[in-house]
């Protein structure tokens, strides 16, 4: 079967699932394991993805605004790999190429046997059930099976180390300016790591949010992930929070309990890795008891009260 996935996560999902070899595909932003970067990317934005968070979002929204795709398919690329199934999603039209887009590309240059699976999930079980699909799509449900439970196995494993530890109230930044916090399978993740999420709620939407909620809920710690951002990139716009009059009244900014963490390869991407997600937060919530290693690779802390 030859593959072509437009969305990291399946991307991921499809090598978890030890079909890597029958990628030949993948969207612009698929970059995990290292090895699909030497497929030919399918996608691009039509947006400068350079610049602040809120350059970023103004030139998607007037994308958006006259009621165009913010990603471009390569209709002629797609054709010549000859694929025999595209994945891709419908979830959100800022991660990635939308099933509609996909489907006008196919009918462009593609015969009507190309099957195209869209994944959308919101929550843990949908991210399972995805995997379930590709699974069964590709060939191999007995492994999808075998993924979802080791997913699951670890998740328990987590919650079993963290259950009983001291539960801190979290807000996570899931886009600088304007301020987002974290939905969908976010709150669960916090859950795992013994954590209680605040403004975002798991299955929903990541909702928009601004300084009076944030002051409001004052929570114990603040995590700031942008989709898509590396630690770099993050630490490298905290000015935006830190310059804000409201930022030294928080209760984590006092308590030194800011961190920033990776939202290119954790936390955004609906795949296998989302274990890893909450192994982070672990990591984070309950320091010196829960140690995988990820410091410095998928989170740092965050020097608050020098703002920088």
């Amino acid at each position: 079967m030859r593959i072509v996935s437009l969305l990291p996560g399946t991307t991921e999902i499809v090598c978890a699932l030890g079909l890597e070899s029958q990628l030949v595909g993948r969207s612009h932003e698929c970059d995990f394991p290292a090895s699909v970067r030497a497929l030919p990317a399918c996608t691009e934005p039509k947006y400068q993805a350079e610049g602040t968070s809120r350059q970023v979002d103004q030139r998607i929204t007037t994308l958006i605004r006259e009621g165009l795709s913010i990603y471009r398919v390569d209709a002629s690329l797609l054709a010549s790999l000859e694929p025999d199934i595209i994945l891709t999603q419908d979830h959100c039209e800022v991660c990635a190429a939308s099933y509609a887009e996909v489907r006008q590309a196919v009918q462009e240059q593609l015969s009507s046997s190309v099957e195209i699976l869209s994944v959308s999930p919101t929550d843990l079980d949908e991210v399972f059930l995805a995997i379930n699909q590709i699974g069964e799509a590709l060939g191999v449900p007995e492994k999808g099976t075998a993924l979802i439970k080791s997913m699951i196995t670890r998740f328990n494993e987590i919650q079993s180390r963290t259950g009983q530890l001291p539960s801190p109230e979290v807000v996570s930044i899931e886009w600088i300016d304007p301020l987002m916090a974290s939905g969908n399978w976010f709150p669960e993740l916090v859950r795992i790591a013994s954590g209680t999420s605040l403004l975002g709620t798991a299955g929903e939407p990541s909702p928009w949010i601004d300084w009076s909620q944030l002051e409001e809920q004052d929570p114990d710690i603040l995590l700031v992930s942008p989709c898509g951002y590396s630690l770099n990139k993050t630490a490298g716009e905290m000015i935006t929070l830190t310059s804000h009059p409201g930022w030294s009244r928080l209760k984590a900014v006092q308590q030194n309990r800011v961190f920033l963490a990776e939202g290119h390869h954790y936390f955004h991407r609906p795949g296998p890795r989302l274990t890893d997600s909450a192994e982070i937060l672990a990591e984070i919530f309950h320091p010196g008891i829960f140690d995988p290693g990820h410091h410095k690779s998928g989170w740092i802390k965050f020097t608050a009260k020098a703002g920088k």
